[in-house]
């Protein structure tokens, strides 16, 4: 597997090794890299480091990952809160904290071993690990994710993300008070060059990168927001509500340290429209939010 670098922020200045990387990588285990550790496989400043060493914001700490096992994806009896099902998609209301597919650090408990039980088919264009999935929310997003049962719907359903044809409508909650009651971010987004965990707006190896939005309602020092994705890039309305001075609340990557009590980016897919794969009508299913953010919002109610 390929390297990869940091440098470190004065965010994670005095931090632990081990801890730092968790929070810089977000999908490897802090066992895991205790154990690179202990292989030599984690360097700062040109030199292997213990998983215990105190990093200094401006060190460069390099991680070679170890290449990693083939998982054998075991169907688990998770439960599943399924908006739609049919013999071409299920759609499905992922909570917060659920990784969506397997990977190094998280290999069961994901959507996919979720998915691996409940249904008898999967499609296979992503292969063993990714099965049935056609597109991802991340981990700390709750909200409406679609998986696709054969091959035939999964092609379907990729070609309408390409060409723009999805209906994809977030709800969050973020810093700031925006003036302004919707507006458009236009900047393409593309791999941070100082941390390659990181999206960020950038005309350099970027793609191009549109959200819509509109005020909900606001709250003095936050505002709720209703986003539109007009395309899917990693990250993207995380990165773009950064960019433009209003990082989501909660976000541990792109976010404030003195944030609102959430764990995780107070982020959610509320609601997602498609042409079904077979009957070739177009459908839409929302999932209600999640008690946390509605909690949120009742405090910030409260309050303001």
């Amino acid at each position: 597997m390929e390297e990869t670098k940091w440098v470190i922020s004065e965010e994670h200045n005095k931090e632990r090794l081990d801890k730092a990387i968790v929070k810089l990588h977000g999908e490897w285990s802090r066992t895991i890299i205790q154990e690179w550790a202990k292989e030599g496989r984690i360097e700062v400043n040109g030199k292997a480091a213990k998983s215990n060493h105190k990093v200094q914001s401006g060190d460069e700490v390099v991680v070679y990952p170890k290449e990693p096992e083939e998982i054998d994806i075991v169907p688990e009896n998770i439960p599943l809160g399924i908006l739609y099902e049919d013999d071409d998609v299920i759609v499905v209301n992922k909570p917060r904290g659920m990784v969506v597919h397997p990977a190094p650090g998280h290999p069961g408990g994901t959507l996919v071993n979720a998915l691996m039980y409940h249904c008898k088919d999967l499609s296979g264009i992503n292969g063993e690990i990714r099965p049935g999935i056609v597109h991802r929310i991340d981990k700390d997003t709750s909200g409406v994710l679609v998986a696709a049962k054969n091959d035939k719907a999964h092609e379907h359903l990729s070609r309408q993300l390409k060409d723009k044809k999805t209906e994809r409508i977030y709800k969050t909650i973020v810093h700031g008070n925006i003036p302004h009651e919707h507006g458009t971010i236009d900047a393409p987004i593309g791999r941070d060059p100082m941390d390659r965990q990181k999206m960020t707006v950038t005309d350099k190896n970027a793609k191009d990168a549109v959200t819509h939005f509109n005020v909900i309602e606001r709250f003095g020092n936050y505002t709720f927001l209703e986003c539109r994705l007009e395309t899917g890039r990693t990250h993207q309305i995380r990165v773009h509500l950064q960019y433009i001075g209003h990082a989501v609340a909660g976000d541990p990557k792109y976010g404030h340290r003195n944030t609102l009590p959430i764990n995780g980016q107070a982020l959610h897919a509320a609601r997602l429209g498609f042409v079904h794969p077979s009957k070739e009508e177009y459908m839409e299913w929302e999932a209600p939010m999640p008690e946390d953010m509605d909690g949120l919002l009742d405090d910030l109610r409260k309050k303001s």
